[in-house]
């Protein structure tokens, strides 16, 4: 299949300038590892000090080969690299690979790099790098890099696209458990970005997971656009982002803008795609590792086989830690594992099984492992035992793992409870066989949540997500262009016609347009400050509760008259309940992002949130909630009702439509608190902040 990136990643012939026999520069580097993988097409060395190199016939520069190469590997200093790039782009090379870092000394501006991206870009030159290491296609025989690499075999089954070269470098060449087709450093992306790459490795046919080391989308649109095609696909993404600082909550006007920091939107958007997010390195390759040899999880948990009493009871605090869910075993799996068992072993999940040892201690674990496989309440199994003397691995954990997924038919690897090693031999063997041997429980742990998200993710409906009227859109959008900002009943007032569920509220700017509003409304009354430019209005002492007749409304009146202005908001009292928050932070990358979560105090205080990309479903809207840590205070504690969790869910996705359907218009909106009780769900206050900067 063709591809828009293939005179880059694919290219019929290869010009290397900078070609040269001296050991370790990046033309000699790049000639041995472009021959060491195999290349099939032209290959020719520019180089005016060799008449050949490697026994290819060298070429004084680019104007004077037989044809026009498809890319062009850059192997000089960045003191000459411009003078030729101009000469490759005089000739028509549609591709080129630079790996220097694009600085010279004593430089003036514009500087070399910026002139460099001009011209590419201009002459619409695919360009990997520049200032990376970069790629191998392994299962096209094409390795571009100018650094030491060890061997790969074709075609693999794994693509990593990395910002970092060490990232990609890290695992590329010393982890020979991973199976590679493809990997790049994408470095400064000076004209192809991470999300092409994406797009490329997922219509390779081998393509089983993609790894991503990513520290922020240039092409924020195409990202999105990778991913949504990596779902199609069903190849799942595990990413490493780096960079997890919340630079914009000081310029932040609401809560929402304060709790919403820049990774908050990559946590939204991996969760909106089904991508594994990863923290290390160690956690991407195991990860990877899983994704790309063991086949999809089925329904069910975890189970582990033990030679150790504590490392049993260690694996319960981790797993409880990753929220790995260990399996339950049945009476059945039970009762059949207390016949076999040493009587002081516990016949329980996970599975200490060795006790005295003994001559029957190999078949005795392998049959404790293969009934524990069998279980139906059995997704996954690992054997979780300590290497050997020196790193190695004994035959008889592979007797156990063979066996026990012949009886099961389910997947299985054998975890180390430190490190061992990625090139041991048979630790390789087993892994391309299917039977992943990995080094550290707490990165496998996560490998595992990895999985059964992933299966989960799939196995989710469509999502359904409310309507919009055109006509009230139309209508919002208009008043968010004129306005910076609206005040709470206006901003009450979008939210109702979304159908957001508000509370009854007027305005007076009187005691006696008070007293006239008041009539439509029944006792108690909620007052509140509606003086302009007053944004968190109980900071200023500005909201009074519980008015209960008229004679304590006319009285908090002039009280908010006095000290803050005429101006105020009356709305009748919201029953009782649990405060709950609803809010958008305005991404520069993607755009809106929704939050969810508890409000009031508790907003502030604890900032029990989670995040979402709109428009989502109230399904999707519950998947967030059942996220959050005070998530049982609305099945009701000590007591309480539960709180009507259906209808917020309902709110919170017309609320996304709301976002969606107005994103271009909106900066920030702070619904704080949503009331919810046992029998409704209604919103008491809110603030938006349109994208109209003003005059």
């Amino acid at each position: 299949m063709k591809h828009a990136l293939d005179p880059l990643l694919r290219p019929r012939s290869v010009a290397i300038v900078g070609a040269s026999m001296r050991m370790g520069s990046m033309g000699g580097l790049s000639l041995t590892n472009l021959m060491q993988g195999g290349y099939k097409g032209a290959v020719y060395p520019v180089n005016p000090g060799y008449d050949e190199v490697a026994g290819i016939r060298c070429y004084t520069n680019l104007a004077s080969l037989p044809e026009i190469p498809d890319m062009v590997l850059f192997g000089i200093g960045d003191h000459r690299l411009e003078q030729v790039l101009d000469e490759a782009i005089a000739l028509g090379v549609p591709a080129a690979v630079i790996m220097s870092s694009l600085y010279v000394d004593d430089d003036v501006e514009p500087y070399l790099k910026a002139r460099v991206q001009k011209k590419v870009r201009d002459a619409g030159m695919l360009i990997c790098g520049a200032n990376g290491m970069g790629f191998y296609n392994i299962r096209d025989y094409t390795w571009a890099c100018g650094f030491d690499s060890r061997m790969h075999r074709a075609p693999g089954n794994v693509s990593l696209i990395s910002h970092s070269g060490a990232g990609m470098c890290g695992i590329v060449d010393c982890e020979e458990r991973l199976r590679f087709n493809f990997a790049v450093s994408a470095g400064n992306e000076l004209t192809v970005s991470m999300d092409q790459y994406l797009d490329f490795v997922l219509d390779l046919p081998e393509t089983k997971v993609v790894g991503l080391f990513i520290e922020t989308a240039r092409n924020p649109a195409g990202f999105r656009s990778a991913l949504d095609k990596a779902v199609r696909k069903r190849i799942p993404v595990v990413a490493l982002k780096v960079g997890r600082t919340q630079k914009s909550a000081a310029l932040a006007v609401s809560h929402s803008g304060a709790m919403a920091g820049d990774d908050a939107t990559y946590d939204a958007l991996f969760d909106r795609y089904g991508v594994h997010r990863v923290l290390d390195m160690d956690e991407l390759a195991t990860a990877l590792i899983l994704f790309s040899e063991l086949n999809p999880l089925g329904p069910g948990g975890l189970v582990t086989l033990h030679d150790s009493g504590g490392e049993r009871q260690l694996i319960v605090d981790l797993a409880n830690d990753a929220r790995v869910p260990l399996t339950e075993l049945s009476v059945e799996s039970t009762r059949a594992l207390e016949k076999i068992l040493d009587p002081e072993l516990p016949a329980i999940n996970p599975l200490d099984a060795w006790s005295r040892g003994g001559e029957f201690a190999a078949a005795r674990m392998t049959e404790c492992l293969s009934l524990m496989m069998q279980d139906e309440g059995a997704a996954i199994g690992a054997l979780m035992l300590d290497r050997a003397p020196y790193g190695l691995i004994y035959e008889s954990y592979i007797q156990y793992m063979e066996r026990a997924h012949e009886a099961s038919g389910k997947p299985v690897a054998l975890v180390g409870a430190r490190q061992g090693s990625g090139s041991e031999p048979l630790a390789v063997s087993m892994t391309h066989r299917g039977f992943p041997i990995v080094d550290g429980v707490t990165a496998f742990l996560h490998g595992v949540r990895g999985l059964m998200n992933y299966r989960d993710f799939l196995s989710m409906s469509e999502m359904c997500v409310p309507s919009v009227s055109g006509e009230t859109v139309e209508k919002w959008s208009e008043r968010l262009a004129r306005e910076t900002s609206l005040d709470e009943i206006t901003s009450l007032a979008m939210l109702g016609d979304f159908g957001v569920a508000v509370s009854d509220s007027a305005i007076a700017a009187s005691e006696g347009e008070l007293l006239v509003a008041s009539a439509e409304l029944s006792y108690p009354l909620v007052l509140k400050t509606a003086m302009p430019d007053i944004a968190h209005k109980s900071e200023q002492h500005g909201v009074i509760l519980s008015i209960a007749d008229e004679h304590q409304l006319v009285e908090a009146y002039r009280d908010l008259r006095d000290r803050l202005g005429p101006r105020v908001l009356v709305t009748r009292m919201a029953p009782g309940g649990i405060e709950m928050l609803l809010g958008v932070k305005r991404d520069p990358q993607f755009g809106p992002v929704i939050l969810l979560g508890f409000g009031g105090v508790l907003a502030e205080v604890l900032g029990d949130v989670t995040f979402a990309l709109p428009p989502f479903d109230a399904a999707h809207a519950r998947r967030m909630l059942d996220r959050l840590t005070l998530r049982p205070l609305l099945d009701g504690v000590r007591g309480a009702p539960p709180a009507a969790i259906d209808q917020f869910c309902e709110m919170a996705a017309n609320f996304s439509a709301m976002v969606e359907a107005l994103r271009d218009s909106l900066q920030e909106v702070d619904v704080n608190p949503v009331i919810v009780n046992e029998k409704s769900c209604v919103a008491v206050d809110a603030l938006v902040i349109s994208q109209n900067k003003g005059v």
